[in-house]
Formats: structure tokens, C-alpha cells, sequence
């Protein structure tokens, strides 16, 4: 397990190259990542390159046993290349206005010219350094897809979106009748007259919208394929990554944009994303967990980017202070550097990378934190990084210790898009809903593994399946396949492939394994809740209610306040019907693990356990010291049972 940084040597004078190099070594880091954001400096103007200063760059991090990882600078297209080529601008499609330049990833997938640019500069840059000595991996683009970059209401957008649509459907009759268009007269006559889904007076069709989000998509992954494609002609033995972003803000197939690469990486902000995520909730609840992040916020996000690869991963930016994004930006408590960095290596990660080895004067960034001041003088983060760095050479944990997983989520972005197209209640989030089945399997103590509907489910023996509106013939042979119990939660096979309701009523496909219908859906506000009857005790349903109808062999396991059905069962496979509490999931899904002998460890709500290889990882969130007695037989190696305030403690298992 490695430790790494992100480094700007060209916001920096060359005479301060050769220290920060010395002190990255002295401070234990293995790995540099560089170059991202530098398209300006590498190419001042078209076809006039000055590699001089990044060569120099390189050595100087050489010479001090530094490892680099270089990135393609294509997230930032310099000034003059949108002077040539104005088409790259994408059009926002919340205004319709042309997205200027001046910022970041300010480029449309569907612009040809910039498509052929961006492979040249990636080219060019990875002929130059593909075979260096010094180079070791490779980083694509930059956060792909961020900033609800991944669709565009260009011109360039809707020519490649009609092209997606004769290729998908073949006819226009057949588009007609997919997308449902004799609704609303909204028929078209040929592919040519198709426009984007947007700028309508009231909602625009879902099926349209849908199919969209799914061309968008396939932009962006062609383009990350095409140059995944070139760094691995000009440099081999080297490992492609990418550094993605949490998988709801991307717009994109994460599990087949990552399909190319040799791991997946991660850029973790528990800070910002808690500020986020509790932007409409409980001001109490935020405010706990305001300098900590919640308890399994970082571990979600590791544990879906484990997911896309099904290996291990990377952390390629950890926050290191206060950021400059969030709405709100407090500092972390001490202690939480290094505990977040035990987080990701405890889930998977082999390296972990903070951003950024300096805090940077100037530009928009200038309020993030460093593991350096502007000044030069060590952050509060600084130490933490020695600590953690001690720590893993006191370990010396072997990067092929397997995680144990038993439980897993089934995910794609397409419940997502469906969900975001039809929220149908705006209580109705659907990241927070499978955020609440993984915080209580977390709150249970259990490893938890993501994969996709077309992955293999017998490795399991717990499947939990949040949401799925849209289910595919592979998913329900996957089903049929495994012996494990599987959950399914509501709006699961709610919506047909292109986005209608079902003939034969929800759950639509999945009623040929588990027979019950879905007569009727409500959803309430947020704050309405209503009894829910399981096991002999007394929940909360809300938000998201659904009529159920058993069918034969279906037996009913919970009940809603006037004794109609809200959870069914047949053999192996339950239905949720309905939104609830946490202590109702809890108590489902412990329920179910016991059932098939799957370990639970019930701890403190602030505290946390996760197992690799030969270890198990215990995390305190809380502010005051914890002690932990469910592993009497713990043999730890760092720290005890008692957690200190923010601390964290590995024992063998």
C-alpha cells in the first residue's frame, strides 16, 4: 500500500522543484500525478509544443525515486483551440446558452473537432512519455463527466443523436412506437426532425429523455475508449486509469466507461459530498457529522468504484483540508486525514493520493487546501500523512489481501436515469435511496460489493437490489442462477427497456420469478410517515408506497397501518414496497444475513468495521471516545478497544 500526491509544477518557480521532490520522498510518498490540467503550457498554440519544462519536471522527481503518473490535458482545451474550433463549447441544457470558456471541462462530446484534438494531444503526449523510465501509469482526462458535462443541446449533440436513433430503432415507425409519441401528437416524421429533449413548455417524454441520456452516454464512453486505445499503443506494461467522481453525478455508464482499465480510482471530498447530501435534510444530522463526513459516505463511493473494476482501486485525490466547492466548507477534525485514509485502503484502495501537495495563490482553486500552505509551511494534514505512512510500514499489508464479501448491491445508472426523468415525488431521491440500504448493511458490520445487473450473483449469499425501474433478461437469469436471498426495492421492474409502464403491471419482469402485481404507487412528502408492521414490531413506512398484490405462493412479511401487504416474499426473493426507516432496514436485512449465516456486528451508530485480508479496520466518527468489545479475541496491531475521539483501530482477524 502506497501513498501519493498531486502536483502543479508549472504553478510553481523551477528553483522550488528539487525541495518539494526531496520532501515528497522524505515524507513517504511513492506516487506523482501531474500534468492534467496543462494542455496551455504543453501547446501554446497549435502545433508548437514545449515538453522542455514537464521533462525537467519528470527528472527532478526521478532523481529523488518518485514515481509519476502522467494524465492526458485534455479536461482543459487552452483558449486558442476554442478560438479554432468554437463547435467544442457545449450548450447548456438547463438554459440553452453556450457554455463559455474560462473554467474546466468546457468541451462537448459530440464535437468532432474537439474528439480529433483531444486524441491528437493525447497522442503526442503519450509517444513522448509512454516508454519513460520514470512514467508508471497514466491517468485519463480529468474527472469525466463532472459539472453536468456529459449531455449537451448542441448542434454537433443532435446530429450524432439522430444518427444514435436510426442506428438504434432502424425506422421512424419503430422510434414512434417505443417512445409511445401519439401521446400528445408528438409523432415525428423521420430522423432528421428528432430534437433534443429539452427546452419544452412541461415535461418532455420520458422515453425520449431516456433514450438521450443513454446516447450521452455512449459519447462519452467512446471517447474515453479512443484514447484509452492510444495510451496503451505508445505505452505499454504501464497501467490506464481514470479518476472518477460519485457515480450519480457523472450521467454515465460508470461500468462500461471503466470496461478498458486496469483499476479504477477515486476522487474522495467526504466534507463537500456531506454538505451536499444534507443540503434538504435534518440540520442536526448534518451538523454531526460536519467535519467528519458520514460515517459511510467515503466507503459507498470506494465500494462502487471497486465495483466497475472488480479489483481493487486507487485513490487519486483524498481532501486534505478545507475545499473551495461545497456550499459550505468546514475543516476536518483532527485525525480525520488519516482515518479517511485508512477508510480507503480498509475498502480496497492500494494507494492513496492527496490533493494537493501545495495550496495554490491564485485562480479558482486557491481556497482549497494542501498538505502545504502557500507559504510552504505544513497543513494540519501534514502529520497525519507521517502517521499514516508509519503506519503502513509497520503493516506491510500485502495488496492482494482479499476483502470478504458475502453481501452485494446491484447498481446501474440507468435506475438513475429513470428515477431523475419520473421522480414522481420529490421525497424521491434515488441516491439516498440506495445510500439507505447501504448505510444499514454498513450498520450491521457487513462488507458490502457492487456490481452490475450483468455480473454473476453466486458468489453471494445477500443481494440487495435498492431499485432497478428498467430489468434486463441477463439480470433475471443472473437471479435464477444463485441461491442467495435477494431484495428487491420498490420501482423495481417498474418501466419497460424504452420507458413505459408494463402490460402485465410492475414488477413487469420480474413477476416470472416472484409472483405479486403492483396495482397502485402513492408517494408522500417527506415528512408524512405511516406504521409498517414487521416481525412482531412497529416501523414507519413514507415517501414511496406501493398496492401490492401477492400471487400464489407469495407470502406477505410486513404490513402497511390497514393490514394491506407491503413486503412479499416467494422462496428466496422479497419485494419492498415501500420507502421506510433505518431500523426497518436494519432489521430486514439482519434478519435475512443471519438466516444464511452471514455474521452481523451490530456497533456504535458513529462506529464502523470492515475486514481485508487478514485484518479487520474499526473507525470512530464520534467526538468522544469509543469503546468496542464486540472482537474479544481482536489481536490489535494499531490502536485497542478503545477508539479515541476520531480514531481508528486494526487488529487480526
Amino acid at each position: 500500500m502506497m501513498l501519493g500526491i498531486c502536483y502543479y509544477p508549472e504553478h510553481w518557480p523551477k528553483s522550488q522543484w528539487a525541495q518539494d521532490a526531496k520532501e515528497m520522498r522524505e515524507l513517504g510518498l511513492t506516487y506523482v500525478r501531474i500534468a492534467e490540467f496543462a494542455w496551455s503550457r504543453l501547446e501554446p498554440s497549435q502545433g508548437t509544443f514545449t515538453f522542455e519544462w514537464l521533462d525537467e519536471a519528470i527528472e527532478t522527481l526521478a532523481a529523488e525515486g518518485l514515481k509519476v503518473i502522467m494524465c492526458t490535458p485534455t479536461a482543459t482545451p487552452p483558449k486558442w483551440l476554442i478560438d479554432a474550433y468554437p463547435d467544442i463549447l457545449a450548450v447548456d441544457v438547463n438554459t440553452g446558452l453556450v457554455r463559455g470558456f474560462g473554467s474546466r471541462r468546457h468541451y462537448d462530446f459530440s464535437s468532432e473537432d474537439y474528439r480529433r484534438e483531444a486524441m491528437r494531444i493525447s497522442d503526442v503526449v503519450a509517444q513522448r512519455y509512454g516508454s519513460h523510465p520514470a512514467v508508471v501509469g497514466w491517468q485519463t482526462d480529468n474527472e469525466l463527466a463532472c459539472h453536468d458535462t456529459t449531455p449537451s443541446a448542441s448542434d454537433s449533440a443532435l446530429a450524432a443523436f439522430q444518427g444514435w436513433c436510426e442506428q438504434r430503432y432502424g425506422t421512424i415507425e419503430k422510434l414512434n412506437e417505443a417512445w409511445g409519441n401519439v401521446f400528445w401528437s408528438m409523432e415525428y416524421p423521420d430522423f432528421q426532425s428528432i430534437d433534443v429533449p429539452y427546452f419544452a413548455v412541461t415535461e418532455v417524454n420520458p422515453s425520449h429523455s431516456l433514450a438521450y441520456r443513454r446516447f450521452s452516454s455512449d459519447q462519452v464512453i467512446r471517447f474515453h475508449d479512443e484514447m484509452v486505445s492510444i495510451i496503451r499503443k505508445h505505452a505499454p506494461g504501464r497501467f490506464v486509469t481514470h479518476n472518477f467522481i460519485p457515480m450519480s453525478d457523472t450521467q454515465t455508464d460508470n461500468y462500461a466507461l471503466a470496461k478498458d482499465l486496469d483499476f479504477s480510482s477515486f476522487d474522495n471530498y467526504p466534507l463537500g459530498r456531506t454538505d451536499l447530501f444534507f443540503a434538504d435534510e435534518d440540520t442536526e444530522q448534518f451538523k454531526r457529522y460536519m467535519r467528519t463526513g458520514h460515517p459511510d459516505f467515503s466507503s459507498y463511493y470506494f465500494d462502487q468504484t471497486r465495483g466497475l473494476s472488480q479489483k481493487n482501486f486507487w485513490i487519486m485525490e483524498q481532501q486534505p483540508g478545507p475545499v473551495n466547492w461545497a456550499v459550505h466548507n468546514p475543516r476536518p477534525e483532527p485525525g480525520m486525514i488519516a482515518l479517511w485514509s485508512w477508510v480507503a485502503f480498509a475498502h480496497g484502495a492500494d494507494t492513496v493520493c492527496y490533493f494537493r501537495w501545495r495550496q495554490a495563490a491564485f485562480a479558482q482553486e486557491q481556497m482549497h487546501a494542501g498538505l502545504k500552505r502557500v507559504d510552504n509551511s505544513p497543513s494540519a494534514a501534514y502529520p497525519e500523512v507521517q502517521q499514516v505512512k508509519a503506519e503502513l510500514d509497520q503493516l506491510n499489508i500485502n495488496l492482494n489481501d482479499p476483502l470478504h464479501y458475502r453481501v452485494a448491491i446491484v447498481s446501474t445508472t440507468t435506475n438513475q436515469w429513470v428515477s431523475e426523468i419520473e421522480q414522481q415525488g420529490q421525497s424521491y431521491r434515488h441516491e439516498k435511496v440506495e445510500f439507505e440500504y447501504y448505510n444499514a448493511l454498513r450498520l450491521l458490520g457487513l462488507n458490502v460489493a457492487f456490481v452490475s445487473p450483468e455480473h454473476s450473483l453466486t458468489d453471494y449469499d445477500l443481494v440487495v437490489v435498492p431499485t432497478m425501474p428498467i430489468i434486463s433478461d441477463a439480470f433475471i437469469k443472473n437471479c435464477e442462477a444463485t441461491d442467495a436471498t435477494i431484495v428487491f426495492g420498490p420501482r423495481t421492474g417498474s418501466k419497460t427497456d424504452e420507458f413505459q409502464y408494463p402490460r402485465n403491471l410492475g414488477p413487469g419482469k420480474l413477476q416470472s420469478l416472484l409472483p405479486a402485481k403492483v396495482l397502485s404507487v402513492e408517494t408522500l412528502r417527506g415528512d408524512i410517515q405511516e406504521k409498517l408492521n414487521f416481525n412482531g414490531e412497529q416501523f414507519h413506512s413514507n415517501r414511496w408506497r406501493e398496492e401490492l398484490l401477492p400471487g400464489d405462493n407469495c407470502e406477505v412479511v410486513a404490513r402497511y397501518e390497514d393490514e394491506s401487504p407491503a413486503v412479499v416474499k416467494s422462496g428466496n426473493l422479497y419485494y419492498v414496497g415501500t420507502l421506510s426507516c433505518s431500523d426497518f432496514l436494519t432489521n430486514l436485512l439482519g434478519k435475512l444475513a443471519v438466516e444464511k449465516g452471514i455474521a452481523t456486528h451490530i456497533l456504535n451508530e458513529d462506529v464502523r468495521t470492515v475486514e481485508r485480508g487478514d485484518y479487520r479496520f474499526i473507525f470512530n466518527y464520534a467526538g468522544t471516545p469509543v469503546r468496542v468489545d464486540a472482537f474479544a479475541d481482536a489481536d490489535f496491531v494499531i490502536g485497542s478497544h478503545e477508539l479515541d475521539a476520531y480514531g481508528y483501530a486494526i487488529a487480526k482477524r
